[in-house]
């Protein structure tokens, strides 16, 4: 079985691949002059000259360390059989280590938490900066009810926008994204062409000037940081355009950066060096007052985009926690024959109503800046953990190479971690949405290892005879001429015991035919294949399919396409005919039987495992049901609930005091 992807165009190096990638994949750190400079001066009091040529230094070098080096050259190199992002990076690499599993979980929580503000700061930095345009001095007012009124309706439509997939999203933002990079470049280079000394910020020897001799300035790391936050969701959004369209396209991105940060500096340099800066944007005082309106109308685009860059990201990790069982099953829907183009109803309803949140408690841009970076520090940390494992054990770097490269990264985020640590306080509303992430993604991983655990196995050889038995019993009623059983167990001859128990216990299920059904997931992303284990002739069939773990399970339809190859194939024989088999259709009696884990009020568990166990069957209960998730037809599925008895009551103090014998 092969899937078929319409993506190639994009994956492939092509001037329109190109294109979609500056729509997708830039959004974020390209919006980022609009508000890191700003921030920097603002925290560092007065533009003075070590400041202005430091920060500059500074960003340039972040920009150079951090995008560049780690995720441009290294971690791109982490490319799953074209997908990006830290659960396939983790895919690569966790055979290497079995608690490679948290940096894993740690990184995808607060890279989903990082979503709910990268949209609000950035489309508000926009609209504010129509303050400067005259005649609106007095009406566009940071933090007023019209400006939160404005950005929450463009977030909305934002959202709503999702729901037709990202390839159109970045067909349709990819040209302005080019227009915006153009205009950063060709306004900042104005500005270093009237102060051509500026180009001397690009000298390390600044950056560290900077760091060592100006007061407090360590703690400007934090908004220097603000420059390169998009990096991460970079890499998440590899699957979406390929990595030779993200490197090509990147040169020109960066250039067209550093150049306006350059002229930022220049300005400042030229207009107030010296004096204090507050209230002052330098990105739009370099803007020529007649474009000052068009500048800002394509900087309000450009931040719809960047707010794509992490929404189309976070679909990526949900998806791909998912299928790794690190996320409670919901709904993911396909908007596009494009591969890779996903939208999950839920996590963008989330996204919203944390975005609108975050609008309404922050109110303006200034007082957002100060609650972000924490948490792409943090995941940038994580990714570093994993990358390590990957050029040590995958690409099989020689060890005192990767140390090196590891003790690059760790330096600079570390020093960005601990700048950030102090925007804790200010930032209580996020740490609340990361730590239930977190918590979502560590539950969910431990129930099932607990689970897995305790589960029983039976040989499935022993119980030959009696399915024989069973299947020609017609004082029995027939169940279904093909009784269906999922099972976990990737051995031929094994399944569940509690699959036995569901047949030959109870009321026993007579069939025709016995399936048992495995689903595993594959390290790539795009495998759909299946093998067939016919245990008993036209008896007992273990099928098994390899799914990749951004595959959806549509059970139902992968299970009657296989059914219709053996029959097409002479392989199976059944006792029904179905004459819509010539059509490329099948008919038939076919009943799946899923198998619904409860908790057991027999048990008796306390402690850790309690929690999580607890914690587990609660979220389960509000998740999207098997059938939904597995793409089963409802007529055609019986659920079945199974207690399940992990540490079952030992001292109980149950006494009789009465007994009495009646005489007959």
């Amino acid at each position: 079985m092969q899937l078929k992807s319409g993506s190639d165009h994009f994956t492939k190096l092509s001037y329109g691949g190109l294109l979609v990638a500056l729509g997708i994949i830039y959004g974020d750190i390209g919006t980022s002059p609009l508000y890191t400079f700003q921030t920097i001066i603002r925290d560092g009091g007065s533009a003075s000259y070590h400041l202005i040529f430091g920060a500059i230094s500074c960003v340039f070098w972040t920009l150079t360390l951090q995008t560049t080096f780690k995720y441009i050259i290294i971690t791109l190199q982490a490319d799953n059989k074209g997908e990006g992002g830290i659960f396939s990076l983790y895919a690569l690499v966790k055979q290497y280590g079995k608690y490679l599993v948290y940096p894993a979980i740690i990184g995808a929580g607060t890279l989903l938490a990082d979503g709910i503000i990268t949209p609000p700061i950035t489309v508000t930095s926009a609209i504010e900066g129509l303050n400067g345009v005259k005649g609106l001095e007095h009406i566009i007012i940071p933090g007023s009810h019209l400006v939160m009124g404005i950005v929450l309706g463009i977030l909305v439509l934002l959202f709503i926008f999702q729901r037709f997939g990202t390839n159109i999203v970045g067909a349709a933002f990819g040209p302005v994204m080019l227009l915006w990079f153009l205009m950063l470049g060709i306004l900042g280079f104005n500005q270093v062409a009237q102060y051509p000394q500026i180009l001397k910020a690009l000298n390390p020897y600044y950056a560290y000037e900077l760091l060592t001799a100006y007061p407090k300035s360590f703690w400007l790391l934090g908004a220097v940081f603000l420059c390169t936050t998009g990096a991460e969701a970079l890499y998440s959004d590899l699957g979406h355009c390929g990595r030779k369209n993200i490197r090509i396209s990147w040169i020109f991105v960066k250039t067209t950066l550093v150049l306006n940060y350059l002229g930022q500096g220049a300005w400042m340099m030229m207009q107030h060096q010296g004096r204090l800066a507050d209230g002052i944007n330098p990105f739009f005082e370099i803007v020529p007052k007649g474009f000052l309106l068009p500048s800002i109308i394509l900087a309000t685009m450009a931040s719809i985009i960047a707010s794509q860059a992490l929404i189309s990201g976070s679909f990526t990790l949900i998806s791909e926690a998912i299928s790794l069982g690190f996320w409670p099953r919901v709904r993911v829907k396909h908007p596009t024959n494009i591969r890779g183009q996903i939208y999950i109803p839920s996590i963008n309803f989330i996204l919203l109503v944390g975005c609108i949140l975050v609008v309404l408690y922050f109110r303006t841009s200034e007082n957002m800046t100060a609650a972000y970076g924490f948490s792409i520090t943090v995941a940038m940390l994580m990714t570093t953990i994993l990358v390590y494992y990957f050029l040590r054990y995958v690409k099989k770097y020689p060890l005192v190479l990767v140390i090196l490269i590891l003790v690059v990264f760790l330096s600079v985020e570390c020093s960005f971690f601990v700048a950030n640590v102090v925007k804790l306080l200010k930032r209580l509303f996020f740490l609340v949405f990361e730590i239930g992430l977190i918590g979502t993604m560590y539950i969910m991983y431990n129930a099932r290892q607990i689970n897995q655990r305790y589960r029983r196995m039976e040989n499935l050889k022993d119980y030959f005879p009696m399915f024989e038995q069973l299947s020609n019993d017609k004082e029995i009623p027939l169940f279904a001429s093909n009784a269906i059983f999922l099972t976990t167990a990737s051995e031929v001859y094994e399944v569940e015991d509690k699959v036995i128990v569901s047949i030959f216990n109870g009321k026993p299920k007579r069939a025709d035919i016995y399936w048992f059904v495995h689903i595993e997931r594959t390290n790539e992303p795009y495998t759909l294949d299946y093998c067939v284990h016919e245990l008993k002739k036209d008896k007992i069939i273990k099928l098994e399919f390899s799914l990749g773990f951004r595959i959806y399970p549509r059970l139902n339809l992968f299970f009657k396409r296989a059914i219709h190859e053996m029959i097409a194939n002479d392989q199976l024989h059944v006792n029904v005919k179905y004459p819509v088999l010539d059509r490329g259709e099948l008919g038939g009696d076919f009943m799946f039987v899923l198998l619904k884990n409860f908790l057991s009020k027999d048990n008796e568990i306390k402690g850790r495992n309690g929690f999580i166990l607890k914690s587990y069957y609660a979220i389960q209960s509000i998740a999207e049901t098997d059938e939904n998730a597995l793409g089963l037809d409802p007529t055609e599925t019986c659920v079945e609930q199974v207690p399940i008895v992990i540490t079952p009551v030992v001292n109980l103090p149950l006494k009789c005091t009465y007994f009495k014998i009646y005489e007959t």
